[in-house]
């Protein structure tokens, strides 16, 4: 298997067959939680398709053992996912699509902060999962880059590597009693813009007609400086550097400002 593309800032590599993480020497990380293929089916655009059984891996709570005090202080949890090569049926493997739900500890949704390792995503939001989705992006992003998805906006996160390509893989930034709320996506039948190959293989975007018209941007990341992203450096090193840089992933009212009117 192809090395991640991009070094995260500590000592985490993929595990033989892609869907799993081996943790370096002082890297502490607990055993995958697997994705399958039934769990997401109602959320995908034909729910009868056929695609791998196992259409990803999630390592939740990961780092430097070295860390782990101050990463529970912070209430700060660093998570790590691979996913499955292959397709949905006409789509790309692709997560169901949720919102987070509200923080015991700070009683609001969050943030996520992620970061792409290796392979191509597309990290998919909309502003609600109401009839009415609001702004629509679908951010194309690869190894290196940082997106950001603010509090309360729905979201899913899309694979766009294929036969030959590096499994995409990526880690990002939560809140430590992370939970999802899927029921406005479940309840539209998935998110309000289904990704498609074409039968020429390009990728298209095609309306969920269970919600209200709507318009798609398809982008890259933007820099975000305000929300203490340095290009090309990993987001695990920018909070080593200091621990509080991502504290808005915890209290989102912190970045007030930056969640209005956001541009991912």
């Amino acid at each position: 298997m192809k090395q991640y593309q991009f070094n995260p800032g500590f000592d985490i590599r993929p595990a033989p067959g892609g869907m799993g993480f081996i943790y370096g020497p002082g890297v502490f990380g607990p055993q995958v939680e697997n994705r399958t293929l039934d769990a997401i089916r109602k959320s995908l655009m034909d729910p009868q398709c056929q695609g791998p059984e196992i259409v990803y891996a999630i390592a939740m709570d990961v780092g430097k053992e070295e860390h782990r005090p101050i990463l529970e202080k912070l209430h700060l949890l660093y998570g790590a996912v691979a996913y499955a090569q292959g397709r949905l049926g006409k789509e790309p493997v692709r997560s169901q699509g949720h919102i987070h739900a509200i923080s015991g500890f700070s009683a609001q949704s969050t943030p996520e902060v992620y970061e792409i390792w290796s392979g191509k995503a597309a990290i998919y939001m909309q502003e609600c999962a109401e009839d009415n989705p609001g702004r629509c992006f679908a951010v194309i992003a690869g190894p290196g880059d940082v997106v950001i998805v603010p509090p309360y906006w729905a979201h899913a996160t899309v694979s766009l590597s294929q036969e030959g390509d590096s499994p995409m893989t990526f880690g990002a930034w939560c809140v430590r009693d992370y939970g999802f709320d899927y029921k406005g996506v479940r309840a539209h039948g998935g998110i309000a813009w289904f990704p498609v190959y074409k039968e020429d293989g390009a990728l298209d975007w095609e309306p969920n007609p269970a919600y209200a018209p709507s318009e798609l941007m398809i982008k890259t990341p933007d820099d975000h400086p305000e929300l203490g992203i340095v290009r090309g450096e990993p987001i695990y090193r920018t909070f080593e550097k200091d621990p509080t840089t991502f504290l808005y992933v915890v209290d989102p009212s912190l970045k007030k400002d930056v969640w209005t009117n956001y541009i991912p």
